[in-house]
């Protein structure tokens, strides 16, 4: 079986506990493969009975049969990025602090691993939405698991964005930006902004405003089958576009449309394990200081 793991930067808090995760794919002879950039970061400590090969992200993969995600949900997008569409399943062990997507604590982790090296998971398909346009920003990743904003840059003042749903006008909202987010990427930004919680199967994007001066443009929620075109007015040149945790910036004359993925993230769901108890979990529902 071949795993292929990828993690944030490790520190010493973080060694022995990688080490035991390596150890244990190890006893059962898994072939190890690991990201160049956690491989270089491992390399600075000593890991003895312990061999892999690297992986170069953006280069074709081998035939990996399961890639595990060390870290917070940063580091489970990252490891999408690396995915890409090639569809592996990818299961998050959660080193960070929420964990809506790494939903492996450390103390499940032995179990998890052995239920998947078992075969005993499924996989909890998640749409991706994808980015397109005039400026072909982000390259080959013009993908996203969570979502799209477009911003004001810094402190400027607010911006004005011109949005349409397949090529009817909606809105100009005036405001400090704009979300475009999955369902997936409902629990993120967009939540934080307002926007409602979506069921990942619903098929549907939410459209969720950040900080708009008419208090009357709420979130609305439209099809993931929509074409969602914007472009930005403001007085500056220039505003920032983000998908995930990666941005960069465009032109004010730039219009960008997004649209549902062509391909998947597969995320490892293991017995026990659903959406609605990742929320009373992550969200604390049900609990009150009075009970």
């Amino acid at each position: 079986m071949k795993v292929a793991i990828h993690g944030k930067d490790l520190n010493r808090k973080e060694v022995d506990f990688v080490r035991q995760v390596l150890d244990l794919l190890t006893r059962h002879n898994v072939r190890l493969y690991l990201s160049e950039a956690f491989g270089k970061s491992i390399s600075r400590y000593k890991l003895p009975n312990v061999r892999w090969q690297p992986y170069r992200a953006g280069k074709k993969l081998p035939a990996f049969d399961l890639f595990l995600s060390l870290g917070g949900d940063g580091t489970l997008l990252e490891t999408i990025t690396h995915i890409g569409p090639a569809e592996i399943p990818v299961m998050g062990i959660n080193t960070g602090r929420l964990g809506f997507l790494a939903t492996i604590g450390k103390e499940e982790t032995e179990w998890a691993v052995e239920a998947v090296l078992k075969g005993n998971y499924q996989t909890d398909q998640r749409t991706l939405l994808q980015v397109s346009g005039e400026a072909k920003v982000f390259g080959r990743l013009n993908f996203a698991l969570n979502d799209f904003t477009l911003m004001k840059k810094g402190s400027s003042s607010m911006i004005t964005v011109n949005t349409y749903i397949d090529g009817e006008f909606l809105n100009a909202y005036w405001a400090d930006g704009l979300i475009v987010a999955t369902p997936t990427g409902s629990t993120g930004y967009s939540l934080s902004c307002g926007g409602p919680l979506v069921f990942p199967h619903s098929g549907n994007f939410v459209i969720t405003p950040v900080s708009p001066h008419n208090l009357t443009a709420r979130p609305i929620v439209v099809s993931d089958s929509a074409r969602i075109t914007v472009q930005a007015e403001g007085r500056t040149n220039t505003f920032l576009v983000t998908l995930d945790s990666r941005f960069t910036e465009i032109s004010r004359h730039a219009r960008l449309t997004i649209t549902r993925a062509p391909f998947r993230a597969h995320l490892v769901q293991l017995e026990g394990q659903h959406y609605f108890k990742t929320l009373r979990q992550k969200l604390n529902w049900g609990l009150d200081i009075r009970n």
